[in-house]
């Protein structure tokens, strides 16, 4: 069988797959995307049932649309639109809260809302949404465009200030319950911190979480909680077909089995087919960090220290239930701020927050649990018939309680809880569309023991850590190969920065300029990772 020969192979068609897929043709690489299932997207992706859109993964994505590298790569010209809610997110902790705490479209409404609730909270409100706009554009260019940030962080740093910058460094790590407390009196704006750390995995009373949370929530202020018009497929089509503009090619239901290694260097992939193709330049696996150091490679090329840190340390993210529901009406909600909102926290208050992830992380399914309910046809009228909800619902699962009783258990107590804060919400059902954690890990190996963000967000396992010690970023311990997913800085959230800075880095080492820092690189790598770690 002849070998087939390109610029560079791309594992995965998932959305950082095909961003790496299309930076890279555009400077004129030969491309060829393979992936194992048959529709792209990876977690981007959707389901159509009588009439019906039901998104199987991810559904909202502000990260998407704020974006730095999707916004570059003018998706709206291939096909993308963008829908949204009248409001971005309501945050519901209890049957007795009649209102809500809201996010409305402007932050003068939602500071006005803020302000009802204590006075001076609404101004606080206000400063926080101006802090963000003054940061907003390094900030994101540092996050999700570069590893390491050389390039944004000089004028980051200029806009925080000399003076201040022990107090920004103070508040990135702030736990989201600490967040709240010092700057708000009242409740609901804590809550609103609060619930949006939660699209992370990380507790609300550990660090970093209050940053996650004032990010997700200055998104949500900024951008709203958008979801592709016609369901989150539309995202990965319209990238799939911005990449083959450029010229990659993409192929679907093609399995690679094994990344070659020749020297120290990627040389290609072999399918499961027997089929080999050879890589001039180099391999980007849009792929679990598992699955690439343990089963695309030899466990030879591999550095001993490199198995040793991902068998001791590398932690998944908490497993995620996700319940989808067909409805005739919208949740009958109590709160009517939830009602006309694209994503409502539900179940639990601030200290509510802090027992159930205390819960989760004694291994224990919470009796009492906090959810996060996406009302997809609030967003985008089309996704139901006349009238209908397009519902999903998710919360997680202790890391060590993912069986079939703790799944069944977990779904009974977050059934009961829409029974109190949305009384009658039962009568709407048509049916229900469960997916377990397995049932997520099987449709799709990169969301591991159902983990949704490529491994834990919290601090012990980012920058440097991710997915385990090293130099962060794309980089491997293996010549031409990248790893390009969000096992890597900046980790889980459809925004595509982990597919961008792999393909620059690529990019960047084919250069003449660029090999010499590749060698360094690479070699620096493999002596950080060559051995196992002492403590």
């Amino acid at each position: 069988m002849q070998t087939e020969v390109v610029d560079a192979v791309v594992v995965g068609a998932g959305h950082h797959g095909l961003v790496a897929a299309a930076e890279l043709a555009d400077e004129g690489w030969d491309v060829l995307v393979l992936e194992r299932a048959e529709v792209v997207g990876g977690a981007v992706a959707s389901r159509e049932v009588d009439g019906w859109v039901l998104d199987s993964y991810s559904s909202c994505h502000p990260l998407g649309l704020a974006s730095p590298v999707l916004r570059a790569l003018d998706l709206e010209e291939h096909g993308l639109e963008w829908s949204h809610a009248p409001a971005p997110v309501t945050h519901v902790g209890s049957a007795q809260d009649e209102a809500g705490s809201a996010m409305l479209a402007r932050p003068e409404d939602t500071a006005a809302l803020l302000e009802q609730d204590h006075a001076g909270d609404g101004d606080t409100w206000l400063r926080l949404c101006e802090e963000y706009a003054r940061l907003r554009d390094p900030l994101w260019r540092a996050l999700l465009t570069a590893w390491p940030p050389v390039a944004p962080l000089p004028t980051l740093l200029r806009r925080i200030g000399v003076t201040q910058l022990p107090d920004f460094a103070r508040f990135a790590l702030l736990p989201a319950s600490q967040m709240g407390r010092e700057l708000f009196s009242g409740r609901r704006a804590g809550e609103i911190l609060a619930g949006n750390a939660m699209h992370a995995d990380i507790p609300p009373g550990a660090p970093g979480s209050g940053m996650y949370g004032w990010l997700m929530t200055m998104l949500a202020q900024d951008v709203g909680f958008p979801s592709p018009t016609g369901g989150t497929a539309r995202l990965a089509e319209a990238l799939r077909r911005r990449a083959e503009a450029a010229g990659a090619r993409v192929e679907t239901g093609v399995e690679v089995e094994r990344v070659l290694v020749r020297g120290g260097r990627a040389t290609g992939v072999e399918t499961a087919g027997g089929r080999r193709v050879r890589a001039r330049r180099a391999v980007l696996a849009d792929t679990s960090a598992p699955a690439l150091y343990g089963r695309l490679l030899d466990r030879d090329v591999v550095p001993a220290g490199l198995h040793a840190r991902l068998e001791r340390r590398f932690t998944w993210d908490l497993p995620t239930l996700k319940l989808n529901y067909r409805l005739t009406a919208p949740l009958p909600w109590r709160a009517q701020r939830a009602r006309g909102t694209a994503v409502v926290h539900a179940g639990r208050d601030l200290p509510g927050l802090v027992d159930w992830a205390a819960d989760l992380g004694a291994g224990s399914v919470p009796n009492a649990p906090f959810a996060l309910v996406g009302q997809m046809a609030t967003v985008d009228p089309g996704r139901a018939p006349a009238g209908g909800e397009a519902l999903w619902l998710y919360t997680h699962l202790p890391r060590d309680a993912r069986d079939a009783g703790a799944v069944e258990e977990a779904t009974t107590a977050s059934e009961r809880m829409l029974d109190d804060l949305a009384p009658g919400w039962r009568d709407h059902v048509i049916d229900r569309w469960r997916q377990s954690p397995a049932d997520l890990e099987e449709a799709d190996p990169n969301l591991g023991e159902g983990g949704v963000a490529g491994g834990t967000m919290q601090l012990f396992q980012q920058a440097i850590w991710r997915p385990t010690t090293g130099l962060g970023g794309a980089r491997t311990p293996v010549a031409g190969l990248y790893l390009g997913s969000a096992a890597t800085h900046p980790g889980g959230g459809v925004h595509g920065g982990c597919g961008h800075i792999a393909a620059q880095l690529a990019l960047r080492d084919a250069r003449w300029w660029g090999r010499p820092l590749a060698r360094a690189g690479v070699g620096a790598t493999r002596r950080l990772q060559a051995e196992p770690p002492r403590w």
